[in-house]
């Protein structure tokens, strides 16, 4: 099978259009071709004329270790062209930025999960180009996380650049196809290109990924596919004060981390709630140190996902309900542990507002989880008819 900027380079049919106009691109470090050339160094390698590139949240060369670190505007030291940040001074495209190219050709590897911020900058990218008359390529590549859907649509007015749309969690479509669907639920019009994949199969071994491409970090916290596959859970931790495992070598692969809660407990409180929440993967009590980050110095006791191998099931594996039953089950058993930072904490430049809601795109898995009341029975009848709902609105949507 072929990723899109494979299909690019080996198709001169598909690279004719580019002949003669200026192009930008929009990468990462897992920005590479099947060879692991980048593919910065690959399209100009093609005699593309490459007159800029664009890094998102993290940096072009994914230097950029934690979030909310800013990347600033850059010259490449190799083939002297600007290297404009979207995670810097602005997050939109300028019109000085958007005069740099013809076309733009944005190749980003993602996560399948609508606050990681790729998604938001698509979206940028796309309205911009309306606006400056200029086309967006989508180069396009697999979703880690497969087809599956998962979590309550975001609200009216929880907006944020971790939540672009009304969208579920996990959305289940690779980013060749949400720029179809931002183009149509925002009607845009702009002149938009997907460069399919050849033979991406999501149903085939991999679940989604390829077993014959090597994983790459798409962000410096992105480190393996069991992650992205979690990924949809996990990133909720960042509105708790529970510990994601920042400062460690397998962030986002818990469920939580602290000094003061016993993993093996919330586990099998885990298990009473809800035993079915626990299916497709395996779960294992852990400690871990961490080196900084939330409680840096600090021996934790953890839960660690194993969403890999053979005890992954990828039809069973829902990592946005297991996720909020380790929130409910954690406060079962410790009903005044403050799980939620607060709102002197600015998560991706929002003012006033709960991180964790900011994340879920709305408060109603944070009330979920402090209900003493509420079961789990109640947060699917608030998930599943978005789920349903999201699935049918981007069927026809689907390319593979």
């Amino acid at each position: 099978m072929k990723f899109g900027i494979d299909r690019l380079l080996a198709e001169p049919d598909l690279r004719a259009p580019l002949d003669g106009r200026r192009v930008a691109l929009i990468a990462h470090p897992a920005s590479v071709t099947a060879d692991l050339t980048h593919s910065l160094d690959a399209l100009i390698a093609a005699g593309v004329n490459v007159t800029a590139a664009f890094g998102p949240q993290h940096g072009l060369k994914g230097d950029k270790q934690d979030n909310m670190v800013e990347t600033e505007d850059e010259t490449d030291p190799v083939y002297g062209i600007p290297v404009f940040s979207l995670y810097g001074e602005v997050r939109r495209p300028t019109g000085q930025m958007m005069s740099s190219a013809d076309i733009f050709l944005f190749d980003l590897q993602d996560l399948g999960c609508r606050i990681y911020t790729f998604v938001t900058t698509l979206l940028y990218m796309l309205e911009e180009a309306a606006k400056h008359g200029k086309s967006v390529w989508v180069l396009d590549r697999p979703n880690p996380a497969g087809r599956p859907v998962e979590g309550t649509m975001l609200q009216p007015g929880f907006e944020s650049f971790v939540g672009a749309a009304p969208m579920p969690m996990r959305h289940g479509l690779t980013l060749g196809e949400m720029g179809h669907w931002f183009i149509r639920h925002f009607d845009l019009d702009v002149d938009y290109r997907v460069i399919e994949m050849h033979d991406w199969l999501p149903e085939a071994a991999g679940h989604g990924w390829p077993d014959n491409r090597v994983w790459i970090n798409p962000s410096p916290n992105a480190a393996s596919l069991n992650m992205a596959r979690a990924y949809a859970g996990t990133v909720m931790l960042e509105g708790a004060t529970l510990s994601e495992g920042r400062g460690t070598t397998r962030p986002l692969e818990v469920l939580f981390g602290a000094p003061d809660i016993d993993a093996k407990a919330v586990l099998a409180e885990m298990q009473r709630l809800a035993p079915d929440w626990l299916s497709g993967c395996a779960l294992r009590d852990c400690w871990f140190e961490p080196t900084f980050h939330k409680h840096a110095g600090t021996l934790c006791n953890a839960l660690m996902i194993h969403a890999e191998k053979a005890f992954y099931d990828h039809d069973a594996f829902r990592p946005w309900r297991l996720q909020a039953l380790a929130f409910k089950a954690v406060r079962s058993l410790y009903p005044n542990y403050p799980i939620w930072r607060g709102t002197d904490f600015k998560y991706e430049y929002t003012e006033d507002m709960l991180a964790i809601d900011v994340i879920n795109g709305g408060p109603s898995l944070r009330e979920w989880v402090d209900d003493a009341e509420a079961a789990p029975g109640d947060l699917d009848a608030l998930a599943s008819p978005d789920e349903a709902r999201w699935r049918e609105e981007t069927a026809e949507l689907l390319l593979y």
